[in-house]
């Protein structure tokens, strides 16, 4: 009688599983790998953005991110890195995305600068 009373439980519970598994929806998302080596990626997207990007963005989006598919020159300006890359993603998932901050040298700065003026 223990033996077909766990058979039943077990039974329940992979039924109960089941059902759960049915009723629950598993988003699996791709991981990016890289194509290119760093070197060559930072060339590329640097030089898609001095030659293609810059004259089209620079001009009342200054302090605003852009994130550019390296392969296809697709971009997406807006204020931040996640919403521009995302925006990037739903034109082209599989985009090899070169952030740059509008009318800087770096998208972000670490450390502290120097309060003094220069003479």
């Amino acid at each position: 009688m223990a033996i077909k009373s766990r058979l039943a439980t077990s039974d329940i519970n992979l039924r109960c599983a089941s059902k759960v598994k049915d009723m629950v929806e598993v988003k699996m998302t791709k991981i990016r790998q890289p194509r290119l080596r760093k070197e060559e990626f930072a060339q590329r997207g640097d030089h898609l953005y001095e030659t293609q990007v810059r004259p089209q963005v620079e001009a009342g989006n200054k302090g605003k991110i852009v994130a550019i598919d390296i392969e296809t020159g697709a971009f997406e300006v807006a204020d931040d890195i996640v919403n521009a890359e995302e925006r990037l993603f739903e034109q082209y998932p599989d985009a090899q995305p070169w952030v740059i901050r509008i009318g800087h040298r770096e998208v972000f700065r670490f450390g502290s600068r120097s309060l003094r003026k220069s003479l």
